[in-house]
């Protein structure tokens, strides 16, 4: 966040490359004594550029069309030296996003994004190479790649449009980065590691875990949201451990939390990254991983089963019949009766379990019924059932399932 320079004069100040400049500019805002931070465009061969110019130029540049140097997207640090040392901002820089990746930084790739000090001082320069030196020999330490950070003379330095600048605090729903290897600069105090996950307390089959971060909002709003009220029934982990669990793979690193991994057999068949208050894209992105491909036309594409062929219709036994995905109570089986129909019929839904919509298709007047909580298509209600609602709650038996009773 930008702050301003009220009754501070002087400060030193110093431009990095982390990638997008949303988070590293609030990531450097944070560090005690830091004045101003600022999103710019730096290192390029063009004097002054805006962000579309960037993002044109890069495109030229990934089709083969041009040899121009592109711009960097960068923060331009702006500190009080008697209150911190650039050797502890460069520290940050280092600790706070991965300077392994090349042009890229986690989803975002491209020249644009990549890691780079632009240095106004011999003396910056040095400290620079000598920091890179000391977190090269920790990273190493730790397993990691050789470092891609460029380290060259501020050139061509442009301030960012006002809609870049304060970015995350004027859109608190941009997502939340990880950021950083987990690697800590020597000397560093490591915060204590998360517990890792257990695979033999997972299962095997099928397990979805929840990547979270300390300080998400989102990873808070996602587990109120959908994760406290859990009953579907594919199991799910929440973890601060960016790590899958020991012999199980994911296929790429994580970038942003939270990300919600669909694991099958210790091996990653799907993910989905950021949540921001979409519990129905939410919700049909586990449907597709878990439905069969009848019960994902039934669920979204409003198809309906033949009569007499679906899932439930002689189920008598004392129970719920609930969502497939989020496993919400929909209908009570003492509400069940048999309309002769061919399709599972009750005369009163659960409160708050559904809900109700015109439907005109096939040249009728219809109206569906819809699961609340994942929004998934159930079929229809007729107004010629038993009392006392007089209702027929007429429903596709493959999209619901069944959970008797405790005996």
């Amino acid at each position: 966040m930008a702050i301003p320079l009220i009754g501070v004069a002087g400060g030193e100040s110093i431009v990095l490359g982390m990638g997008c400049f949303w988070g590293a500019e609030k990531r450097m805002s944070e560090i005690p004594g830091v004045l101003n931070v600022e999103s710019g465009y730096a290192g390029g061969d063009a004097a002054s550029v805006s962000y579309q110019d960037v993002l044109n130029l890069e495109r030229s540049i990934k089709r083969g069309k041009t040899d121009e140097r592109n711009h960097a997207e960068v923060i331009k640090v702006r500190f009080d030296p008697e209150r911190v040392s650039l050797e502890t901002v460069l520290k940050k820089f280092w600790e706070n996003h991965d300077p392994t990746q090349g042009d890229r930084q986690g989803n975002d790739a491209g020249t644009n994004y990549r890691s780079a000090i632009y240095t106004t001082s011999e003396a910056q320069r040095t400290l620079a190479i000598s920091t890179r030196a000391a977190y090269q020999q920790a990273l190493t330490e730790a397993g990691r790649g050789r470092i891609t950070t460029e380290i060259a003379p501020l050139r061509h330095y442009n301030r960012a449009e006002e809609d870049h600048q304060d970015y995350l605090a004027k859109n608190p729903d941009g997502y939340c980065g990880l950021g950083g290897t987990g690697v800590v600069f020597p000397g560093g105090v490591a915060k204590a590691a998360p517990p890792p996950l257990a695979a033999d307390q997972l299962h095997l089959d099928r397990q979805l875990i929840v990547f979270e971060a300390e300080d998400c909002p989102f990873c808070k709003r996602f587990r109120a949201e959908v994760l406290d009220g859990w009953a579907s029934e594919v199991p799910i982990l929440a973890t601060l451990d960016p790590n899958p669990p020991e012999g199980w793979t994911l296929e790429k690193a994580l970038f942003a939390t939270p990300t919600i991994v669909l694991f099958e057999q210790g091996r990653e068949v799907s993910r989905y990254t950021g949540y921001k208050g979409d519990q129905d894209r939410f919700w049909k992105w586990l449907g597709f991983q878990v439905l069969t491909p009848e019960q994902r036309r039934i669920a979204f594409e409003q198809g309906t089963e033949p009569a007499f062929s679906g899932s439930h219709l002689d189920e008598k036994r004392p129970g719920v019949f609930v969502d497939p995905i989020t496993g919400a109570p929909l209908f009570r089986s003492d509400t069940k009766f048999n309309s002769g129909t061919g399709w599972p019929s009750f005369f009163n839904p659960i409160e708050g379990a559904i809900s109700l919509h015109e439907d005109n298709s096939h040249g009728m007047r219809r109206v569906e019924v819809r699961s609340t909580s994942s929004g998934i298509h159930l079929g229809h209600v007729f107004d010629d059932g038993p009392p006392p609602s007089g209702k027929r709650y007429c429903i596709n038996g493959d999209v619901l399932s069944f959970v008797p009773d405790p005996d």
